[in-house]
């Protein structure tokens, strides 16, 4: 326990965790989470928490607003916001710190958001309460929106939660969190489910908010390239316990626990490809919660760990303005690497004959003067055991066009979709059987695509039995078949769902998904929700998988770092139209459409500067009302003219087989990417 002299002082930060243990009851008995923690946040200061998943990352963040379930309590330690201590505050004073001090930006905006009020009503509700009248609430609503680049804010803050995507969810809830100006901020993943320019802009803001207001940053993340673009200082948890912290920079440059030096290791980065090596992985698991820790809590997964290590608690070196909680914090660097027992995939053999084929798609919602044309006249190829990677900005056609693939939505009459060879009906009911199981999909959520009351064996049994028609002791061997391609043990069939960490209910969908031998798997933001660790897990056993049986996957994620890693060629989609397509290094190298430029700079990195920012100028339009011309020239800082507002520039290809949608010529725009000019920026 900290004395009252200690108390007054470390209450003037912004932040104070001061011994903080937290644990939660289950089957009768206390789980500890998290370990006699003690951190501080300055005021103006930005702190970024890292770890995997379990690690005790969200319970920091809920315990500083005391918001843990009702099964959580606080076993010993304080937490003071400005001096306040949360713990101690009657309910009246929590309420009045949560409105004007406090405001938390939570991982999942669909369970933060009320699913029975819209959203507007959300939004001025806050105001309201501070003070105003309907009228001016209405209108700080409508620029609180605005504030987080919803373009349109007066029909969304008409509509209900479950009326908008995961994206727009997100947004609504920062900008919710962003409304009384708060002094301290806590976000929880605050932009997992943006895509790269919105996470961009969002970021910005959030810079901006710190500078005008002063206002201090907890910052919780399993993207460590944005806490390394956001953060002055980095925190990394390890089951519960602070294990290495310091400034950004040191830390992430030169790592001093094997646990920071694994994770970074994790992660696909200098351009590297599935066909050029594998992702490093990290053994193992964390400690189960209320585990008994006698030694370092990493020894299990750390290849320097000894008896020292197994047996002693290290503390937490003071390195000069750093901590670490390794014994052999300066060998941190020597860790060898994990790299999994497969070699890196062959070289895809060759194909002539695609096995899909997609000419002039389009999808239109609605009719008249409400028609929103979410897909125009796209057409592309994808050759057996190939990677296509789906990009663009939320709202750009990429879940449509799948959709549409899948026969889940009925395109518009006029296009064809060619599976090896044959044509596929559009609407999925007249599909045969065999075009329905040889198109798979993999979910974003694996909680809202597996039913939660169904253990593992029931839910993979069921497709095993409608995709393959298998039954008794055949549908049981490949059961425990699919259960090892994708890393699972025999134990995880009796397991429910909701007993799985986020990562194994990955691999279960993915084996659902690979069930009826499929020839195409449409992965969808597979791995946005899973921490780095996890996520290059999951990475490698797609890759593993499409070594081992030839299947194609249609990629679509705002990470393009992951796009890179695993695609073989790029769609990039802006309203629904193909700007760019064409080999995956060859895109990602240029010369770009400026808006595949735009996107790609906009993407944090921890491998030195990358590209220069280009921040695009106002509103993604609607594709109710598209622009005329090029669509993007609204926004489009290399706009040459009124050509470029009066006539479409067609799909220009190069004897690669790289095509850029623009009025520029391609040699001239890699003349001027090279030189890093661009049009006017917004400041």
């Amino acid at each position: 326990m900290l004395d009252q002299p200690e108390v007054a002082q470390i209450g003037r930060d912004a932040l104070t965790i001061a011994g903080l243990s937290v644990a939660y009851r289950t089957q009768g008995r206390d789980r500890t989470v998290l370990r006699d923690l003690s951190l501080r946040i300055g005021k103006g200061e930005a702190y970024g928490l890292v770890g995997e998943s379990g690690c005790g990352k969200s319970t920091v963040a809920l315990t500083a607003v005391r918001y843990l379930p009702r099964n959580g309590s606080v076993t010993g330690g304080h937490v003071l916001v400005d001096g306040a201590d949360v713990i101690a505050l009657d309910s009246v004073s929590l309420r009045r710190m949560r409105a004007k001090t406090i405001s938390m930006v939570y991982q999942d905006p669909g369970k933060a958001l009320n699913p029975s009020m819209r959203i507007g009503r959300q939004i001025t509700e806050i105001f309201e309460l501070a003070g105003l009248a309907a009228g001016p609430s209405k209108d700080r609503a409508i620029d609180t929106l605005k504030r987080v680049r919803i373009s349109d804010p007066v029909r969304v803050m008409q509509r209900y939660p479950h009326q908008l995507s995961g994206g727009m969810q997100q947004r609504v809830g920062i900008a919710m969190a962003l409304a009384s100006d708060p002094t301290m901020l806590i976000l929880d993943e605050p932009t997992t489910g943006l895509d790269a320019t919105v996470e961009a802009e969002v970021l910005d803001l959030i810079v901006q908010l710190r500078q005008e207001f002063q206002t201090s940053l907890l910052f919780i993340s399993h993207n460590l390239a944005v806490v390394s673009r956001m953060c002055d200082r980095v925190g990394v948890l390890y089951a519960g316990m602070l294990v290495e912290e310091g400034p950004t920079k040191d830390l992430f440059d030169n790592p001093r626990h094997p646990y920071t030096v694994a994770l970074l290791r994790c992660l696909p980065r200098g351009g590297q490809r599935k066909d050029l090596g594998r992702l490093d992985t990290i053994p193992g698991n964390l400690p189960a919660p209320g585990a008994t820790i006698s030694g370092c809590a990493f020894a299990d997964r750390c290849a320097l760990a000894d008896d020292l290590c197994r047996t002693k608690l290290p503390p937490l070196f003071d390195l000069g303005g750093r901590l670490s909680r390794c014994h052999y914090h300066d060998r941190a660097l020597t860790l060898p690497r994990t790299l999994p027992a497969e070699a890196a995939s062959p070289a895809a053999a060759k194909y002539d004959a695609p096995v899909l084929k997609v000419d002039n798609l389009n999808m239109t919602f609605g009719s008249g003067s409400h028609a929103l044309h979410a897909v125009t006249d796209v057409s592309l190829s994808l050759l057996p055991g190939e990677t296509l990677g789906l990009v663009g900005e939320s709202g750009s056609g990429k879940t449509t066009l799948a959709r549409m693939l899948l026969g889940v939505i009925e395109p518009d009459p006029g296009g064809r979709i060619m599976l090896e060879g044959n044509l596929v009906e559009p609407s999925l009911e007249r599909r045969s059987w065999q075009q329905v199981k040889a198109m798979q999909i993999v979910f974003q959520n694996p909680d809202s695509a597996l039913n939660r009351s169904h253990p593992v064996s029931r839910i993979i049994g069921r497709a095993l039995r409608r995709l393959a028609g298998l039954s008794g002791a055949p549908l049981k061997q490949r059961l425990l078949s699919l259960m090892q391609s994708v890393r699972l043990s025999e134990r995880h069939l009796q397991a429910k769902p909701r007993q799985l960490s986020g990562g194994l209910k990955q691999r279960v969908a993915i084996a659902r998904a690979f069930a009826g031998d499929p020839r195409i798997v449409v992965c969808d933001e597979p791995t946005s929700a899973l921490d780095v660790s996890v996520q290059s897990a999951i990475l490698n056993l797609l890759v593993d998988l499409q070594a081992r049986h030839h299947v194609s996957y249609i990629f679509i994620s705002h990470d393009l770092g992951v796009v890179r890693y695993l695609s073989d060629k790029i769609v990039v989609l802006y309203l629904g139209r193909v700007m760019e397509t064409g080999p995956a290094e060859q895109v990602f190298s240029g010369p770009h459409h400026p808006y595949t430029e735009a996107l790609l700079s906009a993407v944090p990195t921890l491998d030195g500067p990358g590209m220069a920012r280009i921040r695009l100028q106002g509103e993604i339009p609607s594709a109710v009302n598209p622009p005329s011309g090029c669509v993007f020239h609204t926004r489009c800082p290399r706009k040459i003219g009124p050509v470029c507002e009066q006539a479409e520039p067609p799909l220009a290809r190069n004897q690669a087989g790289h095509a850029i949608r623009c009025h520029i010529p391609a040699a001239e725009l890699a003349e001027l990417q090279t030189a890093k000019t661009v049009g006017p920026q917004p400041q």
